[in-house]
Order: structure tokens, then sequence, then C-alpha cells
């Protein structure tokens, strides 16, 4: 079984990428859906315990924590080093059913691969990206964000450009859904066609 590592920055399209890969019966594990469900089970009370603030009706609320690291980004380390092998857990159990199964193909939709090392737990990695115009337009375009809260994103990611000299294949989706729906049809047919 092939495990390809998916990751892009923000608002480079990598959600939209990782359902043409589920869209053409490709497994995938996408690291941010855990963690939005561990906010509800269980990270709640460890993520609790270090920010209190973040707790609100039993359950995590994202944009309370967003504020919290926002006022005091180093943070981040302690809500990583909480949430991270709860993830990989899931991740692992996601990598054993898929094997056990015989699936040739698996995608692990990991937002800061390359930032967390994670390029060393798959095979290959494809790098999703556009235009940084098309970038910031789209992630702009989202409610609730601003150009402060776009620039902290921005300043955890590694750049788009080191990303993807790193990356075994691109997608870039600034040039619409079809193109990017051929790349990945592409990168599919590499990956599991016979030698």
């Amino acid at each position: 079984m092939i495990v390809l590592g998916l990751t892009g920055s923000i608002g480079t399209g990598k959600s939209t990428t990782a359902a043409m890969f589920r869209d053409l019966d490709i497994p995938v594990h996408d690291a941010d859906a855990t963690v939005h469900d561990l906010y509800r089970g269980k990270a709640v009370q460890p993520v609790a315990a270090r920010f209190p603030g973040a707790l609100k009706d039993g359950v995590i609320d994202r944009k309370a924590l967003s504020a919290l690291l926002a006022e005091a980004p180093d943070g981040f380390r302690d809500l990583e080093a909480i949430i991270h092998p709860l993830v990989r857990a899931r991740e692992a159990a996601f990598l054993v059913k898929e094997r056990e199964k015989g699936v040739p193909l698996v995608v692990l939709d990991i937002p800061l691969l390359y930032e967390t090392g994670g390029e060393a737990r798959v095979d290959k990695v494809v790098v999703v990206t556009c235009d940084p115009e098309t970038q910031r337009a789209r992630v702009l375009a989202r409610p609730g964000m601003t150009e402060e809260k776009f620039q902290l994103i921005l300043s955890r990611q590694m750049p788009d450009a080191e990303k993807r000299r790193r990356a075994d294949f691109i997608i870039d989706t600034g040039r619409g859904l079809e193109a990017a729906r051929k790349q990945v049809e592409e990168v599919i047919a590499e990956l599991t066609s016979p030698m």
C-alpha cells in the first residue's frame, strides 16, 4: 500500500483536492477533521486544562481557542503536544484498517505535513498550490477571517515555494476544478498502475 501525503498552505484548495481523491475511491484520512472530532471528545479534558477559556458547552470552541492562541502564540507548542499524538493514533488505526482491506493507495491529508516532520510517515507527497492572489482572495472570503489571522496562519506554515520544491507531485488548483481533477487522476494512475 502506498501512503500519499497531501498538503498545501491555507486557501490553496487542499480540502477540495482531498475530496477529489475520495470521489475516485481513494481512502483519505483528514487530520483537520480528526482534530475537530477530538475537540468534541478525547481532547476536551487535556485542552481545557491548558486553555480553560476554550471550553464552551462541554467541547473545545475553536474560535475561542484561536483567539487565545492569537494572544499567546507560544501556546501552539502546548496544543500540538496534546493533539498530535491523538491524531497520529487515529492515523495509525486508519492505515491498519486500509492495509487489511488490501487497498493500493491511501491519502493522509495533513495541513502541516512538512512543518511536523510528517513526510517521514508517507511514501510520496503531493502539494496543492495556487497563485498567491487566488490564495489570498479565497482565505479572506472565509467568514470571520481577517488579514491578521491570515498572516498568523501563514507564519506557521512553510512557504509554498519550499513545499513545491520538496513535493513528488504538484496539483495547481488555480487553473480550475477540471484541471485539478485531471492532475489528481494522473497522480493516482502513476501510483497505482502496474510497473
